[in-house]
């Protein structure tokens, strides 16, 4: 067994035994205590279709995101739009991204095996999503197609998304029961662009993922 996992163990064990739990429960017992948490919170949502997405896109633009809505069939046009406003020509993408989406004049690089540095040089990043929380204004990216490696979306300064209108659900809840079958996948959950706050509670973009986000929410 590896030293730093070893000492792991011995210190957990430490703890446990200073807190008079020097035996971790079983599995069943710890099953047993799942199941038996209250769950009176808000688990499904009641919002109808627009009364959703309108939602969705008011958190995006207090997270301060930009966001349009658009027909399915302007994608593409709307992302050449986009990145030629924002001048961002290097945009890479990942495995699997809708041949559809991309527009002429730009290049598109699939950086689906790109380093930290070859990531760092691009302009940005084009992707989609797995699934989005209206209530909290929240994307989910997942390893695999059309959003490629986590690292994708984190190295860059700019991140253009795709999101899908089906792909909105109101509540955590909900959000969480779509994540179900891939649960095991290398997972990103963000709201809006990256920003933090220092101990003089300075805001400061981009420490954590890119400066700049626009959603373009697909009907």
């Amino acid at each position: 067994m590896p030293e730093s996992i070893d000492a792991r163990t011995a210190i957990l064990s430490s703890i446990r035994t200073a807190l008079g739990a020097s035996s971790r429960p079983d599995t069943a017992t710890i099953d047993a205590s799942y199941s038996a948490l209250s769950r009176r919170y808000k688990r499904e949502g009641a919002l109808q279709s627009e009364a959703l997405l309108g939602l969705f896109t008011h958190r995006l633009i207090e997270y301060d995101a930009g966001v349009t809505r658009i027909a399915r069939g302007q994608i593409a046009v709307e992302v050449a739009r986009i990145l030629t406003e924002r001048k961002r020509m290097r945009i890479g993408i990942p495995g699997g991204l809708p041949s559809a989406w991309l527009p002429a004049g730009f290049d598109f690089q699939n950086a689906e095996h790109y380093s930290e540095h070859q990531l760092d040089e691009l302009d940005g990043v084009l992707t989609g999503c797995t699934v989005a929380c209206a209530e909290t204004g929240s994307i989910v990216l997942q390893t695999g197609a059309a959003q490629g490696q986590r690292i994708l979306t984190l190295v860059p300064d700019y991140h253009l998304c795709v999101v899908l209108a089906e792909q909105v659900v109101e509540t955590v809840p909900e959000c969480f029961a779509r994540l179900g079958s891939t649960a095991t996948l290398p997972t990103t959950i963000f709201s809006g662009p990256s920003a933090t706050a220092d101990i003089e509670m300075t805001r400061i973009k981009g420490v954590h993922g890119p400066r700049f986000l626009d959603v373009l929410l697909a009907m």
